[in-house]
């Protein structure tokens, strides 16, 4: 084997140890003429029981050699006598012509032998200079393409993490934000307390003044607007508690996907330094037949996509619900304000005309008795109406059953099989929605039997109106929070 740019020439040039034969083994003769002459015995030919075509040539210029070969005609091989010496040494084998023809051949066998060794070693050299610049070409380009992949992550790297920054900025503020709406709630305990008190106090009303008024429905406005700002509050604190939880999420799925670029940005970035000097290489067999990927660049690149979309969605999110928080805070502390002072003067006016309060109040009174029994008669006819739907779902789902004992091939999507899947789910639909209208109807009657139970008791303590309303009420309203209370300020 030659070694790499080293000169062929020396390689033949140089002394070769050992003697030199130059002539074969008589093995290695008998052998070769046993291939060229299969159905001849070589023992026989060497001794020249036959007669060669230069004997022929011979005998023709001595005609004394005749006889010789006329009686070997006649006698048979086993009945020949052995040649001797002289005669022997007169039959050649070859001509000069074929020694000459021979040594002609083995010239051009060389020559051809040369010629073929000396085209081959050329074009090894060619083809061993085209591989090496083929496979140094393909080695740069993946260099290259492992560089273009380390920016593509750089870039999407820098991207998360400042998305990352603005989201972390926008948790920040949307958590500020709730415990405003936190304190805020629970300042609005404080004037619903008094509002309750109010009303509890006008409960103990006796007699003739004991009515439904313009403070008690005033009151009542207070309390539902009180109630109605904690529910919308408490609806926004929901809400700003998932959105913050969603901006946790998404800001997770930041943390995560940076998380996996640094790495594979630490990966390729040793993958892209690599040489074939560097230190650490080697041969892992059967790694080019492993295909470990998940993703293609245009999977990759819309998952990171993805994930920036989602954090921006979410931040604008946020940032739109914090706009409507601090929205509603200012909102509902005028709201509570101007009942506030509504309920106020309506007390100063009712202490004047408390005599003319009770007709109203038994009015509102009746009006919430027809209330709470249309709403009674709604609720049974939904219940009604939820068993009936419970039917058709059992028919739907004894149906769907049976037909999964269908055979092989019988158990067919077809179209009966979509619209009995179809009419489980609008059934269940209607179902939710009915029960949905349920709990309405039943949240409603709940506070119309409130209401009811408030009136009732208004008519039973009318004797002390005056007391409570001037005495009690009007006290006990002076304590209510402040603007910069209600909005959370402080």
């Amino acid at each position: 084997m030659n070694h790499f740019n080293t000169s062929l020439m020396i390689n033949y040039t140089q002394a070769k140890p050992g003697p030199v034969n130059f002539l074969p083994a008589i093995t290695s003769l008998e052998s070769s003429y046993k291939d060229r002459f299969p159905h001849r015995n070589l023992t026989h030919t060497l001794s020249l029981p036959w007669r060669p075509n230069t004997y022929y040539r011979v005998s023709s210029d001595f005609p004394n050699l005749g006889s010789y070969c006329t009686r070997a005609q006649r006698v048979g091989e086993s009945t020949m006598v052995p040649f001797v010496s002289n005669r022997t040494t007169l039959f050649t084998k070859y001509t000069h012509e074929d020694w000459y023809k021979s040594s002609y051949d083995s010239f051009q066998e060389s020559n051809t032998s040369r010629h073929n060794s000396e085209k081959l070693r050329v074009d090894t050299s060619r083809l061993i200079q085209e591989k090496y610049q083929q496979i140094r070409k393909t080695q740069v380009d993946t260099t290259q393409n492992l560089g273009e992949r380390v920016n593509d992550i750089a870039f999407w790297k820098s991207e998360i993490i400042n998305e990352l920054d603005e989201m972390i900025a926008e948790t920040n503020a949307l958590t500020d934000m709730r415990r405003r709406l936190e304190r805020t709630l629970t300042e609005t305990e404080s004037p619903l307390q008094v509002t309750r008190e109010c009303l509890f106090h006008r409960e103990k009303r006796m007699g003739i003044d004991l009515v439904h008024d313009d403070v008690e429905r005033e009151l009542l406005m207070e309390l539902d607007t009180i109630l109605c700002c904690q529910e919308r509050m408490k609806l926004h604190l929901d809400k700003a508690i998932a959105q913050l939880a969603s901006n946790r999420g998404a800001q997770h799925e930041l943390e995560k996907d940076l998380s996996d670029k640094q790495m594979a940005l630490r990966i390729d970035d040793k993958c892209h330094h690599l040489r074939n000097t560097s230190e650490g290489i080697s041969f892992f067999r059967g790694v080019e037949n492993v295909d470990a990927t998940i993703s293609v660049p245009e999977s990759w690149a819309k998952f990171t996509d993805d994930n920036i979309l989602r954090s921006q969605n979410e931040r604008a999110t946020s940032a739109k619900m914090r706009d409507e928080i601090e929205t509603l805070l200012t909102v509902t502390t005028n709201e509570m304000w101007n009942q506030f002072s509504k309920v106020n003067w309506y007390l100063t006016k009712r202490i004047a005309e408390i005599g003319e309060a009770k007709s109203k109040i038994q009015v509102h009174l009746a009006k919430i008795l027809q209330e709470i029994f249309q709403t009674e008669v709604t609720i049974e006819s939904i219940k009604k109406a939820i068993k009936e739907k419970s039917a058709f779902l059992k028919v739907a789902h004894t149906r769907l059953d049976e037909r999964t004992r269908r055979p092989n091939l019988e158990l067919c999507r077809d179209m009966a099989q979509l619209r009995l899947v179809n009419e489980v789910y609008e059934v269940h639909d209607t179902i939710q929605t009915l029960q949905q209208r349920l709990r309405e109807a039943e949240d409603s009657l709940q506070l119309l039997v409130h209401t009811k139970a408030t009136l009732e008791h208004d008519l039973a303590v009318k004797a002390n109106t005056l007391y409570i309303d001037q005495e009690k009420c009007m006290s006990m309203r002076r304590s209510f929070p402040s603007t910069l209370r209600l909005v959370g300020f402080c």
